[in-house]
């Protein structure tokens, strides 16, 4: 019986350390992989949000059922930082790549831990500033 809950246990445990022993990417690797993608993320199982990856630098992001923001990504030691057009401090984050998707950490207090639910090759679908309620 124990076998039986060590094993799984174990199995666990190893994916967790295999998982936070990848080495975050560089920002030729993240362009490389998400440029002319439009990715949706999700956070413990709920839609987070979408972000669509431009040529040179440049992306479109919403939350979900949002206003879309423009703005650009650089790299900044091991994180790919982001600034919008909000005029807000930049945000960055860590990218690993596992099982062929995106995995993102935020470099801050709130530990968002975001992960690629889907990708698309199409455009981000933008509200219009100033429509709904």
């Amino acid at each position: 019986m124990i076998k039986h809950i060590l094993l799984p246990l174990a199995v666990t445990l190893f994916a967790a350390t295999a998982a936070t022993a990848a080495e975050p990417l560089s920002g030729a690797e993240f362009d490389a992989y998400a440029t002319g993608k439009t990715l949706t993320y999700a956070e413990n199982g709920e839609p987070y949000g979408a972000e669509q990856y431009l040529p040179n630098n440049r992306v479109r992001w919403a939350f979900d059922q949002d206003t879309c923001m423009e703005g650009v990504w650089y790299e900044k030691e091991d994180n790919i930082c982001f600034v919008y057009q909000d005029g807000a401090a930049p945000q960055c984050w860590s990218f690993y790549l596992e099982d062929d998707k995106l995995t993102a950490v935020f470099n801050g207090d709130s530990g968002t831990e975001l992960y690629e639910a889907w990708a698309t090759d199409g455009p981000l679908a933008c509200m219009a500033p100033g429509l709904g309620v």
